[in-house]
């Protein structure tokens, strides 16, 4: 149980917090955005085509994807029908498992993530990275970033893959 003198937060603190919130669905409105006005694609469908990308064969369980993505089953789904209707994302039975379906990025998918992504990390760039002061700023906010992820641990079947690799 926490203290009275804990309970509530002291005014930095909920001053810290409320900007946390903003700043993150500004940031993610923005990133939309853009995607939308330049590619005809929203940052979500983005976020589903990039861990398509990293995947081998750029091929993911469904389950697996809406994992990734925290995501429910029934939300992946209606953000697919969509990226297969635009031809980017194919569904295919699971071979090892008849109830599963595998979601895979089509050639087609892959060349619009490519060009999505110059706008993409554009804008990450932009309205993140360079907004931060550059003495120690980007490795402080890791740093606490990171220490809030221990906090809440990870979700059941969370991975991280290829966020050192891919760079969008």
């Amino acid at each position: 149980m926490t203290s009275g003198s804990r309970l509530w937060l002291d005014p930095v603190e909920q001053d810290v917090w409320r900007r946390l919130l903003a700043t993150e669905a500004r940031l993610k409105d923005r990133l939309d955005r853009e995607l939308r006005a330049e590619h005809g694609l929203s940052l979500g469908d983005y976020d589903v085509l990039v861990h398509l990308s990293e995947a081998p064969q750029r091929c993911l369980r469904m389950s697996d994807l809406a994992d990734r993505l925290l995501l429910s089953r029934s939300g992946l789904t209606r953000r697919v029908d969509g990226l297969v209707r635009g031809g980017w994302v194919v569904r295919k039975a699971c071979p090892n498992d008849r109830r599963g379906s595998l979601a895979q990025l089509t050639d087609l998918g892959f060349e619009v993530l490519k060009h999505a992504a110059v706008t993409h990390v554009s804008g990450v760039r932009r309205y993140l990275v360079d907004a931060i002061e550059p003495a120690g700023g980007m490795a402080a906010l890791g740093k606490g970033l990171e220490s809030v992820e221990r906090a809440l641990g990870q979700p059941e079947g969370f991975e991280r893959p290829g966020f050192e690799r891919a760079g969008y």
